[in-house]
């Protein structure tokens, strides 16, 4: 083939997820069908369908050169990675309305892997549980006098993967260096580089989720001994001010276990995708057969209308009057939030989709959904 110099070479099209679901899909859902959760098939369904003809479209009409554009929509689904930036910035919007004028805290706590198997097969507890749990612990240290001696505000936000695609389930809580007193008529305020001692708030965490988890004698029965005897990992450092916290945070919030941009390649039924090592920060390829990339990626898929951004304290719904308070103590003035990009491309007007609406996609493999 010549080629001359003015000659302009197409990009090749990017690989989406949908790709694979598309080309792997079908022989996923004949292996483990019978066993699979039925949303994760629905999900699989929605990435498919998503920005496709399957979910018709608006046409987008320039008035000066009465040129015409369409644009499909959006299946809406907080997994899919075409979807989302719009929400990230909305929230960050809204979010603005929570913030003080003060150094905000980080902290971070993960299960420990030997609870896995036991998180993965019953996610709304386990997960209802992590959050409460943790939440406790931050308040139950917090209310001594040695530290704070009051209630917290803050939130927080469920991530179950790491870089790699592992199950890794973990929170993420940002927390304002203070707290109101039991009368809410005192703002208490902490030190600048030091909120609590996370040793201490493993312990306590620790010790909650197991009396939690014992509650339910048949999952607390699966959990290996040893579990309860090894410390549990809490990490909390200063991430500076509240818009510098919710900026962030907002990527945890509305990111997806992959965006497509990581990935690489489809072939010879293995998917190639790159992820950050986290020491290095170096950019690494991972190869895995397009099946386990699937069940790797399928066991982040949340319960149906599982909440997994929370408010605790002052933060929370019901006590937002005690927020007011903090204002006023703290003599606060509103202020905005700017914009943020994420991971996902930005997505046209979202309509929500009836699972009715989708299609049998894999019905003319033989495979019921």
């Amino acid at each position: 083939m010549n080629l001359s110099k003015n000659t302009t070479l197409s990009p090749l099209p990017r690989l989406e997820l949908a790709d694979i679901f598309r080309e792997h899909g079908p022989a996923y859902v004949r292996k483990f069908g019978e066993r699979m959760p039925p949303r994760h098939q629905t999900v699989m369904e929605k990435i498919i369908a998503c920005r496709t003809e399957v979910l018709g479209g608006k046409v987008f009409r320039c008035k000066p050169c009465n040129q015409e554009r369409y644009s499909y929509h959006s299946c809406a689904d907080r997994h899919c990675p075409k979807c989302g930036n719009d929400q990230a910035t909305e929230w960050l919007n809204m979010q603005s309305a929570l913030l003080l004028p003060l150094t905000y805290f980080m902290f971070t706590f993960t299960l420990p892997d030997t609870l896995n198997e036991v998180a993965r097969r019953n996610q709304k507890f386990i997960y209802g549980i992590f959050f409460q749990t943790a939440a406790a612990a931050l308040q139950k240290l917090a209310r001594d006098p040695k530290f704070v001696g009051g209630q917290l505000g803050f939130f927080g936000v469920l991530q179950t993967w790491a870089r790699d695609l592992a199950y890794h389930p973990h929170l993420h809580f940002i927390i304002a260096a203070g707290g109101l007193s039991k009368d809410a008529m005192q703002w208490l305020a902490a030190r600048q580089d030091f909120l609590l001692p996370v040793k201490a708030v493993s312990k306590i965490f620790r010790a909650k989720f197991r009396d939690a988890l014992k509650k339910k004698p048949q999952l607390f029965a699966q959990v290996p001994p040893q579990t309860w005897h090894k410390p549990w990992v809490v990490h909390g450092e200063p991430v500076g001010s509240g818009e510098r916290a919710l900026k962030y945070l907002a990527p945890y919030i509305f990111r997806v276990a992959i965006s497509n941009r990581r990935l690489l390649k489809m072939e010879n039924g293995n998917v190639t995708f790159q992820y950050r090592q986290g020491n290095s920060k170096k950019l690494t390829p991972k190869t895995l057969p397009a099946e386990e990339f699937i069940r790797r990626f399928l066991q982040h898929v949340l319960p149906h209308r599982f909440i997994k951004v929370r408010y605790y304290g002052f933060l929370s719904s019901r006590h937002r009057k005690r927020l007011e308070k903090a204002k006023e103590l703290l003599d606060v003035t509103p202020v905005g939030t700017e914009t943020i990009e994420t991971t996902g491309a930005e997505a046209p007007p979202r309509t929500r989709i009836s699972p009715h609406a989708l299609p049998k996609m894999w019905w003319h493999h033989g495979v019921r959904r």
